[in-house]
């Protein structure tokens, strides 16, 4: 099932990069086509939004009302489910407590001239949250989009998901209530992120876009950035889990399993010292996917792009982890403390028999808006400092000016700019 790579051949470390870098490349831009959506969004407004969703999502029906009214969304989102809404509670007050814990203090501080300096956080005012529609419709992505933004004090949350049809999971609706998210619009696709950077009459203009899509709703976003704010360019999801022969390999293959079932894109990494793991571990793939609904989507992921690491040492398996920079990192071993200490690049952390990253993905608390595609090793998940500004606040002394007002003319006059000198030495010869 796996494909077994021997880290301990010659040639290994460059076999790794070819491997991960053919994922990569099949991710390709949609450019030319967004830039065409784009554009055409930003000059037919509402038009080329509903144009767009009708012919992307193949509807045939006449409505052109893109936003949810509060009657639609009080009467959907009580088709719930008990058991879903608890679930959604549970994750939501989770979720909230963890991320409470993240918020920043703004500060002041004097130096010995009394100048005063301060670092002030404020949120930003409209966030747009981009939730796919379909197959991949899922109310956890709501949660962890929002309420990062509920702690940091975004006031107008707005929330997008294709429903132009009618046809929306009611669970969806619940947790943006629960959220309490101020507008809800019906589209999706590159042309409703164009809508949000840029505005319609309908969709309001948004600070910051966030939340995961299709590779057309990745482009749009890479796209539209600088204009807008947005969290990151993901990919599709992923996992690398390490583990030796004290690793159940049941438990294992399922978490592999779970990464797979997201996409055919998706890529499930194993890392062993053990070889008699790996074999046992493809044994119970084999097994466990036939028991799996979606197992035509795990069983071409884990083909094409899952991969078992055959290797001999701790400090080899620790190189590896931080060149993969895995979205999810799995650690099953009985020496997980030293391997933790030299990894460096992943998303999220995963310790011990008892931890799926399943659980990361719905309540455990921290945020399952991870960096993807090696994008770990410069950037993170989604927090509440993605919702927040930060301001420096500067207020200088006659005394400060008079004692570091040289340094800043001689620094000035270095880098051949006179004007800033200039703009120093007039307030001193005011002063005297």
């Amino acid at each position: 099932m796996l494909k077994v790579l021997n880290f301990n051949n010659k040639n290994s470390l460059k076999a790794l990069e070819l491997f991960l870098n053919k994922r990569k490349s099949i991710q390709k831009n949609q450019t030319n086509i967004v830039s065409k959506i784009i554009k055409n969004v930003k000059k037919h407004g509402d038009k080329a939004v509903i144009d767009y969703e009708k012919k992307f999502s193949k509807i045939k029906i006449k409505s052109n009302n893109i936003v949810f009214s509060s009657k639609e969304i009080d009467k959907i989102s009580k088709k719930t489910d008990f058991k879903t809404k608890k679930s959604i509670d549970l994750a939501f007050n989770r979720i909230k407590k963890f991320h409470s814990k993240q918020k920043f203090k703004s500060f002041t501080y004097n130096d010995k001239y009394k100048n005063v300096l301060s670092y002030r956080y404020t949120p930003l005012e409209k966030v747009g949250v981009y939730v796919p529609g379909g197959t991949a419709s899922y109310p956890s992505t709501v949660l962890m989009n929002c309420i990062p933004a509920i702690v940091a004090g975004v006031k107008n949350i707005h929330l997008t998901t294709p429903s132009l049809d009618s046809k929306i999971n009611p669970a969806i609706l619940y947790a943006a209530k629960k959220c309490g998210v101020k507008k809800i619009y019906k589209t999706g696709g590159a042309h409703t992120i164009a809508a949000l950077a840029y505005g319609t009459k309908k969709i309001k203009k948004v600070d910051k876009i966030v939340g995961p899509g299709n590779a057309y709703v990745a482009s749009a976003k890479k796209e539209v950035f600088g204009d807008v704010g947005i969290d990151m360019v993901a990919g599709p999801s992923e996992v690398s889990i390490v583990a030796d022969k004290t690793a159940d390999p049941d438990l294992v293959a399922a978490d592999l399993i779970a990464q797979a079932e997201h996409d055919v894109y998706a890529q499930s990494i194993l890392i062993s010292n053990d070889k008699n793991l790996i074999n046992l571990v493809n044994n119970s793939l084999k097994k466990q996917l036939e028991k799996l609904p979606k197992k035509k989507i795990a069983f071409k992921s884990l083909k094409k792009f899952g991969l078992a690491i055959l290797v001999n040492n701790n400090k080899k398996i620790i190189e590896i982890i931080n060149i993969i920079a895995p979205e999810h990192l799995e650690i099953c071993t009985n020496n997980d403390d030293k391997i933790i200490k030299g990894v460096k690049n992943a998303g999220s952390i995963f310790i011990g028999k008892y931890s799926p990253e399943a659980l990361g993905d719905y309540l455990a608390g921290p945020n399952h808006v991870l960096p993807t595609s090696g994008s770990a090793r410069f950037s993170s998940g989604l927090s509440v400092n993605d919702f927040l500004k930060r301001h420096s606040l500067i207020k200088i002394t006659k005394t400060g000016i008079e004692r570091l007002s040289s340094s800043v003319i001689n620094l000035a006059r270095h880098e051949n700019l006179d004007g800033h000198a200039y703009s120093v030495k007039i307030r001193l010869k005011k002063e005297n």
